[in-house]
Order: structure tokens, then sequence, then C-alpha cells
């Protein structure tokens, strides 16, 4: 398995994504780092319900 990272995620680095997660859920957030297991660190993460409101999470690994 090659430990080189993919340019996509490269190309996102400290930006905003929307990611739509297992279950619907649906979050706003900056990717701040990954490895090659593909872990996430996360900041300034923003879930988002269907209803509209916004919770506000911080920083977290996926």
């Amino acid at each position: 398995m090659s430990k080189a990272h993919p340019p996509k995620m490269k190309e996102n680095m400290n930006k905003t994504l929307l990611l739509k997660l297992n279950g619907g859920k649906l979050s706003q957030e900056i990717l701040q780092g990954f490895d090659h297991f593909m872990n996430h660190v996360i900041v300034e993460c923003m879930e988002m319900a269907s209803s509209g409101q916004q919770t506000n999470i911080g920083m977290v690994v996926i």
C-alpha cells in the first residue's frame, strides 16, 4: 500500500468542506490534516440538522 496522500485530499487542506456522514448527517468543517489511514482532523466543525438547526462541535477526528 502506498503511503502517498491522494492528490485530491491535499487540494482540500485548510478549505471549508461540506461532508455527508453516515446516518444522513451533514457537517461543515475545515480539513486541517489527515493520514494514510484516512483519519481526518477537522476544526470548526458545525453539524447541520435537516430542520436547519446548527450545532458547533469544534475539533474532531473522523
